[in-house]
Order: C-alpha cells, then sequence, then structure tokens
C-alpha cells in the first residue's frame, strides 16, 4: 500500500481553514444567551435518557457547561409530556436563574417540592438544572428518593457530583450520563449539510461543536465561546475550588490548551511557568489541573503500558473539550492540525462510551488504546501519510502490537480503505461519520 500527498494537497485544504490568528481575540465582549428557540434532538443522549424514564434511579447528567445539558431537560419534560405526564406534575428548576434565588439551599428546596408533593398523589418528575449551585443539595436529594414518589434527573458542570455525600447515600441507585460537545456527525445534524462534507469538516475544526455557536454569526460566535470559558474559570475552577489566582489558572490552562497531544508532567507545567520568572508550586500546578479536570474543560489521556498491561502513573496527555474553546483562546492556528485532529478522535471516542488511553509499546508511543468491554482498538492519527516515512512511522507501532485487537491508522488522505499486515487504514472524516 502507497499513500502520498503532494504540497498542493495540503495548501488546498489548509485554505479552508479561514480564521486569521487574530480573529478571535480574549478582549471580546461577554454575550449571555438564555436558551435555544429550538431544541434540536441529540438521540445518543435521549435515547439513555428515555430508557430510563421510572426507573428507580437518579439520573446524573454532567459535562461541561452549555454542551446542552439543560437542553436535554427540557426535550426529556416534552416526551414526557407526549407520554401523558400532567405539566404540574414535572417539576424543572434551573438554579441559575435568579428567579430561583430563593431554592439555593437544601432546606428551602425540600420545602418547595415537599409542598408540591402534598397537593397530588400522582408521581413527581424532577428535572433539576446545574443543582451544584444548591448548597448542600445532597441532602434534599437522597431525601426526596425517601419521602415523595418520584423520578429525578439532575444536571451539573462538575464530576464532583459523583462523589462525597451523594455517591456514599446512593451507591448502586444512580446512572450516569456525560454529555459532551458535538461530534462530527452531530455538528452536521445542527449545521444542515449546507455545505460539502470536507468543508464541513474544516468548520468544525476552527469553530468546534458548542451547540450554542449555532444560533450566533460565525463572527459573534467567537465571543460567545470566550464568554463560556471565563465562565468555567471563573465559576467551576477559581470560586469553586477557593483558588486566589486567576492568573495561575489561566497560565497552566493555556499551556495545556497549547500542548494538546503532547506528552508531559505537570512538572514540566510548572518549569514553565517558573522559566517566567514566577513562583508556583508542583501541589498548586497538579489541583489547578485536577479542577480543570473536574469542570470537564480539559481531559486527561493516562499512558498504558501494553507490555505490563498496566497504566502508567506519569507522562499523559491532555485534550481539551472542545477545539473552538481552544481556539477562542489561543486563536487558531493551522500548524497544529496533527494535536487538533488527536483532540477530535479522542472526544469522539469517549462521546463513543471508551476508556481512552495513550499506549506505550517499547518505548514507542501508540496514540489511543480505547477500551469499552471486551473491546479494544488501537488508534495512531495523523494528518497525511505523505511518503513511506511517514507511513512507516504511524504504521511501525502497531505492527509491534502482537494481539488481534482492532489496529487503525487514521489520516485525511482521500484514498480507499486499505489494510497493511491486518493494520486498517481509514479516511479520519469516514471514521468520525461510522
Amino acid at each position: 500500500m502507497h499513500f502520498s500527498a503532494t504540497a498542493e494537497t495540503l495548501s488546498d485544504f489548509l485554505k479552508t481553514f479561514r480564521y486569521s490568528e487574530n480573529s478571535i481575540s480574549s478582549n471580546a465582549p461577554c454575550i449571555i444567551m438564555s436558551g435555544p428557540s429550538v431544541l434540536l434532538p441529540r438521540e445518543r443522549y435521549m435515547s439513555k435518557l428515555e430508557a430510563l424514564i421510572d426507573t428507580p434511579v437518579i439520573k446524573i447528567i454532567t459535562g461541561i457547561r452549555r454542551s446542552g445539558k439543560s437542553t436535554l431537560l427540557l426535550m426529556l419534560k416534552n416526551k414526557l409530556l407526549l407520554r401523558g405526564i400532567k405539566e404540574e406534575n414535572i417539576i424543572y428548576i434551573n438554579f441559575e436563574s435568579l428567579k430561583n434565588l430563593h431554592l439555593l439551599d437544601h432546606i428551602s428546596l425540600y420545602d418547595e417540592i415537599i409542598a408540591v408533593s402534598k397537593k397530588t398523589s400522582a408521581k413527581l418528575y424532577l428535572l433539576l438544572d446545574e443543582i451544584q449551585n444548591v448548597s448542600a443539595w445532597e441532602k434534599a436529594v437522597n431525601s426526596f428518593m425517601v419521602d415523595i414518589n418520584c423520578d429525578i434527573y439532575i444536571t451539573g458542570s462538575n464530576s464532583k457530583l459523583l462523589s462525597g455525600e451523594l455517591a456514599t447515600h446512593i451507591a448502586g441507585r444512580y446512572m450516569h450520563i456525560t454529555v459532551f460537545p458535538l461530534t462530527f456527525s452531530e455538528y452536521l445534524d445542527f449545521t444542515g449539510k449546507k455545505k460539502t462534507t470536507e468543508e464541513h469538516f474544516a468548520d468544525y475544526l476552527r469553530m468546534g461543536g458548542m451547540p450554542g455557536i449555532h444560533f450566533f454569526p460565525e463572527d459573534t460566535a467567537s465571543d460567545y465561546l470566550i464568554d463560556i470559558y471565563s465562565a468555567i474559570v471563573l465559576k467551576d475552577v477559581m470560586q469553586r475550588n477557593n483558588f486566589r489566582d486567576v492568573a495561575n489558572i489561566n497560565r497552566i490552562a493555556e499551556f495545556v490548551l497549547d500542548n494538546i497531544g503532547n506528552i508531559f508532567s505537570a512538572n514540566k507545567v510548572a518549569n514553565h511557568i517558573r522559566s517566567q520568572k514566577l513562583s508556583i508550586s508542583n501541589d498548586l500546578v497538579y489541583s489547578i489541573l485536577h479542577a480543570l479536570e473536574d469542570a470537564y474543560i480539559i481531559y486527561r489521556a493516562p499512558r498504558y503500558d501494553l507490555k505490563g498491561r498496566r497504566i502508567l502513573e506519569f507522562q499523559e496527555k491532555y485534550f481539551i473539550a472542545d477545539l473552538g474553546l481552544r481556539n477562542a483562546v489561543l486563536g487558531y492556528h493551522p500548524q497544529d492540525i496533527s494535536g487538533m485532529l488527536e483532540n477530535i478522535v479522542y472526544m469522539e471516542l469517549l462521546s463513543r462510551g471508551f476508556d481512552v488511553y495513550t499506549g506505550n509499546q517499547n518505548g514507542r508511543e501508540i496514540d489511543f488504546v480505547a477500551k469499552k468491554g471486551h473491546k479494544t482498538q488501537y488508534i495512531q492519527v495523523c494528518y497525511l501519510l505523505s511518503g513511506e516515512t511517514v507511513v512507516e512511522r504511524e504504521f511501525a507501532p502497531l505492527d509491534a502490537v502482537s494481539d488481534n485487537y482492532e489496529k487503525i491508522v487514521l489520516s485525511l488522505d482521500m484514498l480507499p480503505e486499505s489494510d497493511r499486515n491486518g493494520v486498517k487504514w481509514k479516511n479520519l472524516i469516514d471514521f468520525l461519520l461510522e
């Protein structure tokens, strides 16, 4: 099998990327979106939620801010109405709305819903949006499970929803769904496929997949992304973890965003900051990285040693939940295409339900080891297989893996799907649309 890509191929493809480095400014004005006027379906999540209706577990929906959790709750409400549930028996509360300010402690929330339950003998459906804003909310949710006939759905923008008192008291009695920004296939559904698939993919690389961008003109959408990033840093990272210096958070976040797809350690981040004549401890770097993970803005891919079949405790990769946020913060840089493609594949694998690691095979790096149940995939990602040297570099680590799990190399070459010694090559865009 022979792959080739000319300089003209690279040039033609990059012509589809139209952001300049300065087209998204970190000084962009803040935009607040009250919510979409049209609810666009996300069947991957709605099918899971529908299957859980009336099951005796708490449904916990988490994910980065503005990824569509509130919209899912509103669509769920519509599904319940279509099933004949009366609207007065569906209680939807958004705890980021000022009209619900009086419900931000667990006693007030409990009293409010208990008062409603006393007016009916029917089951109540509780749709509680961004519940982490309620102090000691776990106590109220636990009590609802005990005291009233109800079906509970909660959303939150922090992974700590699944830790602490809630997990202790309802172990085995909750189901967790993580909502990600739009995958490329979902992105095509949202855009209505008005361009070629390749043109849409170029837009997806620049703009990312936050659902709200589709309600704005392109120049305004970038401002909206800055607003999301700022809210995450200030509310979900700084305030929730009582950090004092937002500058340190931004420095660490920007280092991670600038190094997506690269292997590095927290120690390297700390040394980078110290090289700027600034003081920061390794412990603080670790704490901020964990807080960024908890807020779902970055994801960590641990290293997996294939020979020892164990997870290594050092030298990991990090990825951002959405490339649009990265481009809003750093500007769009076409020369970063390899890391961006890795980022897209990584988030796609997470959305498909895989646990994803970066592989180590006798010192050779395998971009992703993806595991789900008894299924394992080994995946290499590159921009273009532009000659035999690149082909050897990408295929060789997979050739060295001796088991019989699926091994795939993904690139943007426009060639028929093929196979080399049991290692498949696929077009990356086609893979995303499978």
